[in-house]
């Protein structure tokens, strides 16, 4: 119930870290969240700081807005949330960035979806392909800001 991909950007680590956490760019990079804004009076990335994603749903539907954490904040190393609905947590997003010897930075985009039973039936009828979804969606999002983050 959780995947990964990894890019390598020719761009230092905390100048990919700015871009991930900006989350009101994720429109620019992300093939389903195609607007996002900070909520709660939060201003930025924090631990604790909320914000809202406008979500469309493999790119075709259906359309709908989530409710997301910051859950992890460290800049120029990662930023990880987790997306809610009812009042639970559902699934988990991070990034990681690793500075290389060669120059620039491996940046891993990773999701885990929470280990309860509606997940788990979940997973069990859509999970391969909501796995490819997802990895695909990741490989996609992390080359757009390699675009940009190498321009």
């Amino acid at each position: 119930m959780q995947g990964s991909v990894t890019v390598h950007m020719s761009a230092p680590a905390q100048d990919i870290w700015e871009l991930v956490s900006d989350v009101a760019k994720i429109g620019l990079y992300s093939p389903e969240t195609f607007e996002a804004e900070w909520t709660g009076g939060a201003t930025g990335p924090a631990v604790g700081a909320t914000f809202r994603g406008h979500v469309k749903r493999n790119g075709r539907g259906p359309v709908y807005w989530t409710d997301c954490t910051v859950t992890e904040c460290e800049p120029g190393k990662a930023f990880g949330f987790n997306v809610g609905a009812a009042g639970a947590t559902v699934n988990n997003w991070r990034y990681e960035l690793t500075p290389t010897d060669g120059g620039g930075t491996d940046v891993t985009e990773s999701f885990r979806l929470e280990n309860r039973l509606p997940m788990k039936a979940y997973w069990l009828l859509f999970g391969k392909l909501r796995g490819k979804t997802n990895e695909d969606g990741m490989r996609q999002t992390l080359e757009r800001i390699k675009a940009v983050a190498e321009s």
